[in-house]
């Protein structure tokens, strides 16, 4: 078999990317799960980023006005009138794309595993089947632990981390996320309350099982209310190379995540766009120059990562007076997006009486951010 492209890994960055290049070139998506969905996955998308990208309406199961930041002993409000963000069901998502795709034209070969390339051709296995398939170009859409980056060589620079899901049982504030942010219960990330709807939430966070655990406790939610629970893990941090020779590597294969809150849908749709267009015009070398806009939110998001890891909860103390203080919700509530968090931040480093009071918490804040 012989197609223009290949994508190995049928997640939503595989789909997306097939869905925009089933129209003009024969492309085939390999996926070793036999169904779709099943990874642990918040599934929140900016509303901006989720429009422009073009994502199935039908996958979206939730909107969000607006979130709640509770440090140790204070919390702040950002609150919009319209829907800032939504929950998407991630299987639909895929299944939708996929569908997309494959009305384009698009092959699927569920339940098949990349095994490696040999002779330029990739080694797939599907139950007791050995086959190989041939293509121009051949894309690493397979996760975290991408079987292709392997294969290219592509080393890591990253922070991996733990995390745990579930689905909890209680009663929420539907159109309201919740991001907690304790570095006495939890040193390595914060911990997330998103709704689905008044009665199911997704909790989750990134550390220990015991840290989730307590989490759950201290909120008022009962481990014995749980109706789904999943565990994975995440990359913080580069991958390279992104391409080598026809092989490119896109979404969490490539890193291409969110280091201040470890989504990566947007990012890798982003990139997926830029890897189609280099595809069609037959130069993979301008796909990674062409995210550059995405390397600049992962430098900066690894800077403010930096910072969170070296401050103490007294540190996120004062800095949540900072940005709980009216001028600083403002300026949030208006020029904050979800999936672009250097935009929000040069908003706030505008205003001259908030980046003096950062500036007095630590110096090294402001230097590490700009």
């Amino acid at each position: 078999m012989k197609y223009d492209v290949l994508i190995i890994g049928g997640g939503p960055v595989g789909n997306y990317l097939a869905t925009l290049l089933a129209r003009k070139l024969d492309v085939a998506v390999v996926e070793k799960k036999p169904s779709f969905g099943g990874k642990a996955c918040t599934g929140i998308i900016g509303a901006e980023s989720f429009e422009e990208l073009g994502f199935p309406e039908e996958a979206v199961i939730n909107e969000l006005r607006g979130a709640v930041f509770y440090s140790k002993i204070q919390s702040f409000e950002i609150e919009r009138k319209t829907p800032q963000a939504y929950v998407v069901d991630r299987k639909t998502l895929e299944r939708e794309l996929a569908k997309e795709a494959i009305k384009q034209g698009a092959d699927y070969f569920m339940g098949t595993t990349f095994t490696g390339f040999r002779d330029g051709k990739a080694r797939l296995q599907h139950l007791n089947e050995a086959f190989e398939i041939e293509a121009d170009f051949y894309v690493g859409a397979d996760g975290l632990a991408s079987t292709v980056a392997r294969e290219i060589g592509a080393k890591s620079e990253a922070e991996f981390l733990k995390g745990y899901e579930a689905e909890v049982v209680g009663n929420f504030r539907r159109d309201f996320t919740e991001v907690w942010i304790n570095r006495e219960l939890n040193p390595e990330f914060f911990f997330w309350v998103t709704p689905v709807s008044e009665e199911i939430a997704r909790v989750g966070t990134f550390g220990e099982l015991e840290v989730f655990r307590r989490f759950l406790t201290g909120r008022g939610l009962k481990p014995t209310s749980i109706v789904e629970f999943k565990a994975g893990s995440v990359g913080l941090g580069w991958r390279k190379p992104w391409v080598s020779g026809n092989v490119a590597l896109v979404g969490d294969a490539a890193l291409q995540i969110k280091p201040t809150t470890a989504g990566g849908i947007v990012f890798g749709a982003i990139c997926a766009h830029h890897l189609a267009r280099a595809i069609i015009e037959g130069d993979l070398g301008s796909y990674e120059r062409s995210c550059s806009a995405i390397r600049d939110q992962i430098s900066f998001g690894l800077r403010v990562r930096k910072v969170f890891k070296g401050l103490s909860q007294e540190g996120i103390e004062e800095i949540f007076k900072v940005l709980g203080s009216e001028d600083a919700v403002e300026t949030i509530e208006e020029y904050a997006d979800f999936d672009d968090h250097l935009r929000t931040f040069r908003a706030l480093a505008k205003k001259p009486r908030l980046l003096a009071a950062l500036l007095k918490i630590s110096p090294s804040i402001i230097r590490a951010l700009l």
